[in-house]
């Protein structure tokens, strides 16, 4: 049995040892009972609060969308060039991946997808409508905005997991580096699109 739990808002608590048990572990590594463990409570101290695993990371996830609103936010706030804006968000995104090992396929897991995840889907609508509002900038539709978005998820989700799984760490490139580099891949992306569709 862990200890009594005297630090607040237990329900806090929970989630913030599971975002850094991700960030040491990743998502596979993630469990309940790790988490009970490292909050000093007893095992079943966590389901007073989540009722089953995933609602427990659904929290979690609500989390991360959250954050990664916050520091897009931040990466582009005094940016008036749109493709330098939005080539800064997709930056953003691969340094919170980087660091917390949790992205989009933490937010879209299986089994997250319940209409009782409310606070999910919210944060993950923030999220989404950052990096829409400002490819709708540069795109002449709906659907060219949302194509876009979605290669810039891809492309800064991809230079973020290839740091991860080691692939870049072969190379030698640290954490910085690869950061800069999907911002100038997100660039070239960006300015493709502009050449293709005569948009922004």
């Amino acid at each position: 049995m862990g200890g009594k739990y005297h630090h607040g808002n237990l329900r806090d608590e929970l989630v913030r040892v599971s975002l850094d048990l991700i960030a040491e572990r990743g998502v596979a590594g993630f469990s309940v009972a790790e988490v009970a463990r490292r909050a000093k409570v007893s095992p079943g101290a966590p389901y007073r609060h989540f009722p089953e695993r995933e609602s427990l990371l659904a929290a979690v996830a609500a989390t991360v969308a959250c954050q990664l609103a916050d520091e897009v936010r931040a990466a582009v706030e005094g940016e008036d060039d749109p493709a330098a804006a939005l080539a800064a968000a997709a930056g953003a995104y691969t340094a919170y991946l980087i660091r917390r090992r949790a992205g989009m396929h933490l937010i879209y897991a299986e089994g997250l997808h319940g209409p009782g995840y409310t606070e999910l889907h919210e944060n993950t609508r923030t999220l989404t409508d950052q990096f829409l509002l400002l490819c709708l900038r540069l795109c002449d539709s709906p659907q060219e905005a949302l194509e876009l978005m979605e290669q810039l998820f891809t492309q800064a989700h991809g230079y973020g997991m290839f740091w991860l799984d080691g692939v870049f760490v072969k190379h030698g490139y640290s954490p910085e580096l690869v950061v800069a580099k999907s911002v100038a891949a997100a660039r070239v992306m960006i300015e493709g699109h502009r050449a293709t569709t005569g948009s922004g």
